[in-house]
């Protein structure tokens, strides 16, 4: 048996993935580190062990790379999903699975409070440092709080996971059993997937982009769209939950460079990182950026200190009264609330701050994203006492201190043209007096 000696003196085990799933026994609750951060490999010995287990419950905010949805998993394995992608998006509509509504920033909330006490912590971190610690990585977000609750970590130790700092750095003496690994992280790349809806979308935001704002950009095309139109600004920041490769031009630019923020002035701060190589090599050993706890990341008390935050989140689909929906379609669970509702506070609290919500204007069926009315079951992720800018393709509206009919007029201005008479005529409907 090989071990790692620890600069406390413990004997952390090297094993093989096959060995270290066996310390996850029937009825345990299991933590598994997400995004590009995923535990591959270890997570497809432990999909190996399914008939000897029963009722493995698994908890995760996103698992990249590695689907979950496989109904034979059912009776074995337990989906509780701490925010929907489409890795368990299927298991999570299903008896195979659920989801649990709560806000990003108080995810580590149910790990240090025992709401969700964890069994076993499965991890993805770099190697050790000479000081015997290892980095979380690409996401440090909820993880940090899992490795301190669990009971017992496992985690793959991988040269090609990059050192980020900030709160990411755990000794390794609190690993139980470490699987040393080689793998390529998970890469996304959310530019190939841009189109004319979005690419507008982007520099109607970015005309309200102020200078010296503070960043905030959540998953997608839009945020990377926003970031390309943003070359002539300058003195902005980043205070994220995520960022991804569009960030970076900015930074070694200096057009990201943090010199007006009140928090943290002077670094780029981010929750988790989610791109291709290029990030994960551009974030590597790099003090610029800071990977801090989703706790503080996303604590819209945190948030407001900083000025002109500028907060860009997305939706489903929004009602004319202002009511967002980013997280299901009707009563199928789409999504999550992730850290939607802690930035559109935080910004709303900022001085000259803007909460954004983005969104095109159809789906991809042509159907309006702007509705007289939220499908039935449909959940409300921003509400209407929250609301301040909405920006489709066809423009950007802001409906704080806007009455109900008001909001509906500016709402359909930037709606599908096709679609503009039909929302009048809810809107005449609605209001009628």
């Amino acid at each position: 048996m090989a071990f790692y000696i620890c600069a406390m003196q413990k004997q952390t085990k090297v094993v093989t993935a096959q060995e270290a799933v066996r310390h996850i026994q029937s009825n345990s609750r299991v933590f598994i580190h997400g995004s590009a951060a995923t535990p591959i490999t270890v997570l497809t010995a432990l999909m190996d062990r399914k008939e000897e287990l029963r009722k493995v419950e698994l908890v995760s905010i996103s698992t990249l790379g590695f689907d979950l949805n496989d109904p034979s998993l059912e009776g074995h394995f337990f989906i509780n999903s701490l925010f929907v992608s489409e890795s368990v998006r299927k298991a999570v509509n299903s008896s195979r699975g659920d989801y649990v509504p709560v806000f990003l920033s108080e995810i580590p909330k149910l790990f240090h409070d025992d709401y969700l006490p964890l069994d076993i912590a499965i991890l993805h971190v770099s190697t050790p440092d000479k000081h015997g610690f290892v980095s979380l990585g690409t996401s440090v977000d909820v993880a940090r709080a899992a490795a301190y609750n669990a009971k017992t970590i496992i985690a793959q130790i991988n040269p090609n996971m990059p050192r980020t700092h900030g709160d990411a750095f755990i000794p390794l003496s609190m690993i139980d059993f470490v699987v040393e690994v080689n793998d390529e992280l998970p890469s996304v790349s959310y530019s190939e997937n841009s189109d004319y809806a979005c690419e507008q979308i982007g520099r109607n935001v970015a005309e309200l982009v102020e200078d010296g704002a503070t960043l905030q950009l959540g998953i997608g095309t839009i945020p990377d769209n926003v970031l390309r139109n943003l070359g002539s600004h300058r003195n902005l920041g980043l205070h994220t939950e995520m960022f991804s490769d569009g960030a970076i031009d900015l930074i070694k630019k200096g057009i990201i460079n943090n010199s007006q923020k009140k928090i943290v002035q002077g670094y780029c701060v981010s929750g988790f990182l989610i791109g291709t190589k290029r990030l994960y090599d551009f974030v590597d050993d790099n003090p610029i950026v800071k990977c801090l706890d989703i706790s503080y990341v996303n604590d819209p008390r945190t948030l407001s200190l900083n000025p002109k935050v500028t907060a860009i989140n997305s939706a489903i689909e929004i009602d004319l009264t202002g009511q967002v929906c980013a997280d299901s379609i009707g009563m199928y669970q789409y999504s999550g609330i992730g850290g939607q509702m802690d930035f559109i506070r935080g910004a709303a609290l900022s001085e000259r701050g803007k909460p954004i919500i983005a969104l095109p204007s159809r789906t991809g069926k042509g159907i309006s994203r702007i509705t007289p009315s939220l499908k039935e079951g449909a959940g409300v992720v921003t509400t209407r006492g929250h609301i301040h800018w909405v920006v489709t393709e066809y423009g950007a509206v802001n409906l704080y201190g806007r009455n109900m009919e008001q909001r509906a007029e500016l709402l359909t201005s930037i709606a599908h043209p096709d679609d503009r008479e039909m929302l009048e005529k809810a809107t005449f409907e609605r209001f009628l007096k």
